[in-house]
């Protein structure tokens, strides 16, 4: 199959793999034009956890990912050279880039049965740590080959609530292979590349605060 025409990138909002077809029209709203057939993508991540990660006793709170308004968009991003980035043209994601790394983590950290307290920090639970992340890619990346790589690479910061120390700071890339050009699998290589990333974001989240949690308090210097 031959992949989708290309267009140039546009600040709008990102992303996806189950396919649905939706027939939009891009001119309704002005009363006509041609109705448009889009495929949106939706991925579905569901991580294993690790049988090292530690049970935990604190409780953690996942503040909303921040990102370019690039690469925050519904529009699939693609980078045929390293200096330009574009848009495949007829797809879409179901949800911005953000949106996707934010559930999948929330999932991930829920289903991994290691902690009992975590939520978005829009619920107003009181917790031990925060976990502050920046989507920086999300794309598909020829990076000089005939196919792209599907990229995401995001920094993540854990941060202590009382006192708004940061405990660990880490950049987070994976990258998984299309072998196609075709945009299915390219959102499907997305999809694995997400599940990775997340794996890989909430074994060192629990690693970490459990280290931390555990190291014994040092008790200020008595003044005379």
């Amino acid at each position: 199959m031959s992949h989708l025409p290309l267009l140039p990138v546009r600040p709008l909002r990102l992303l996806g793999p189950v396919a649905l077809i939706v027939a939009l029209s891009a001119c309704s709203l002005l009363g006509g034009g041609e109705r448009s057939q889009v495929t949106i993508y939706s991925p579905v991540v569901r991580i294993e956890p690790d049988a090292a990660w530690p049970t935990v006793d604190w409780q953690l709170i996942l503040v909303k990912p921040t990102a370019a308004r690039v690469v925050d968009s519904p529009r699939i991003n693609v980078r045929p050279e390293p200096s330009e980035l574009q848009v495949y043209k007829g797809v879409s994601w179901a949800q911005p880039a953000t949106d996707m790394v934010d559930d999948a983590l929330v999932r991930g950290f829920e289903d991994s049965g290691r902690i009992s307290g975590v939520a978005r920090a829009t619920t107003g639970i009181r917790a031990d740590y925060k976990l502050a992340l920046d989507v920086r890619r999300f794309e598909a990346d020829y990076n000089g080959q005939a196919t792209p790589n599907a990229l995401i690479e995001l920094n993540a910061k854990l941060i202590h609530v009382v006192d708004q120390r940061v405990v660990a700071d880490r950049t987070f890339r994976q990258e998984q292979p299309v072998g196609s050009t075709n945009t299915a699998q390219v959102a499907q290589a997305m999809e694995q590349a997400l599940k990775a990333v997340s794996r890989d974001v909430v074994g060192w989240t629990l690693v970490t605060g459990q280290a931390d949690y555990q190291k014994p308090l040092v008790a200020p210097p008595l003044r005379r």
